[in-house]
């Protein structure tokens, strides 16, 4: 077996501990003959792992008994649509702009009802978080959006905004579980599963118990919270692989010393990449260093043809899914969870390599 780095922004790489219990339970799990991808979601087997999937991740993150947890689909495209439909009461919401998906996010929003973009970081290409004012936030919006962590420019809050009685809700689909955050400072948070949980085909949704009631009767059925909510996330059939799988990740993350752990870990990961690019000669970040992402971290040489060579040769030894994203450009190191420190410190040394060769 000829396992590699995968430095994917996501779908992205999985524990292979992980992988081999799902190899493992593939053609029978636990006893009823059968696969998870072949078993009804009715049964009794896959009440136990969605319940299990649940009541782990409840831990991990310390979730408030005031939350629901919802399993749904659509990604997180389909949140920045639930999102306003469900929670845009009374017409209004705060946005920050930080990237390509927080952009489509506010161009969605913006079919609901009115978007106050609070600010943007978009003049600077999205190379930091802007500073906010709190005087320019609305005291009467439904709630506040921020995107936290920003796979294309790795960028990440640092501080959350304080907004008093208004929601705060985020899309953590790029740091959800890779460090240790305060989920009653949110009215909802989502995070699509491919990068830090599982396989695509899922998307969590964790929503404060108020935020649920008097939703609009004319929001389609299938995009309405209470209606989820009310038929624990199995109003139709759920993505009950992608789950499982999730089921799995929550398990490892607990045996592996739960969040607290991995975010020291990340940290260390982090520490080591940005330490090289901040005295390489030849690679350096493209991000303000306050603003940082622990999960993506984006970096050129200058020059677009050598960017190039470097993807293709660091493919050849194993690193692979390196190529940055066209806004950006050059390269870019997705570190998730399941990436161990042995993988950032291969990198690490061949981009030392890479530049003793090429400067």
């Amino acid at each position: 077996m000829n396992r590699v780095y995968n430095f994917s922004a996501g779908p992205s790489m999985l524990p292979e501990e992980v992988l081999k219990i799902a190899r493992d339970e593939m053609l029978d799990w636990h006893g009823s003959g059968m696969s998870v991808m072949e078993m009804s979601h009715r049964s009794k087997w896959f009440e136990e792992i969605i319940k299990k999937a649940e009541a782990d991740l409840r831990e991990l993150m310390n979730i408030p008994s005031n939350y629901k947890v919802l399993f749904l689909q659509g990604g997180a495209h389909m949140q920045f649509s639930m999102v306003p439909l469900n929670l845009m009461k009374k017409g209004k919401a705060d946005y920050v702009n930080t990237g390509v998906w927080s952009k489509k996010a506010i161009s969605e929003a913006r079919k609901y009802g009115k978007v106050n973009v609070i600010a943007s970081s978009e003049e600077s290409n999205f190379t930091c978080i802007p500073e906010l004012d709190p005087k320019t936030f609305s005291r009467n919006a439904d709630y506040f959006y921020i995107t936290t962590n920003n796979t294309i420019y790795g960028t990440r809050f640092t501080k959350l905004p304080d907004t008093g009685n208004v929601p705060l809700v985020a899309d953590m689909s790029s740091n959800i579980l890779s460090e240790v955050i305060d989920v009653s400072k949110f009215g909802l948070i989502f995070a699509g599963a491919q990068k830090n949980m599982g396989p695509a085909g899922v998307v969590i949704v964790i929503i404060r118990d108020d935020l649920i009631t008097d939703t609009n009767p004319e929001v389609p059925t299938m995009l309405q919270y209470k209606i989820h909510a009310e038929n624990g996330s199995m109003y139709n059939t759920p993505p009950c692989f992608s789950i499982y799988m999730c089921g799995l990740v929550f398990e490892w993350l607990k045996k592996h010393g739960g969040i607290s752990r991995i975010q020291k870990i990340n940290e260390e990961k982090a520490a080591i990449l940005y330490d090289f690019l901040d005295n390489s000669e030849l690679f350096k970040g493209t991000v303000e260093k306050k603003d940082r992402s622990l999960m993506n971290v984006p970096f050129v040489t200058g020059d677009k043809e050598l960017d190039a060579k470097f993807v293709k040769e660091a493919a050849e030894k194993g690193l692979v899914n390196l190529k940055g994203h066209r806004s950006v450009g050059g390269m870019r190191a997705s570190i998730y969870n399941a990436m161990p420190v042995e993988g950032v410190k291969a990198l690490v040394a061949f981009m030392k390599e890479f530049e003793a060769e090429n400067k």
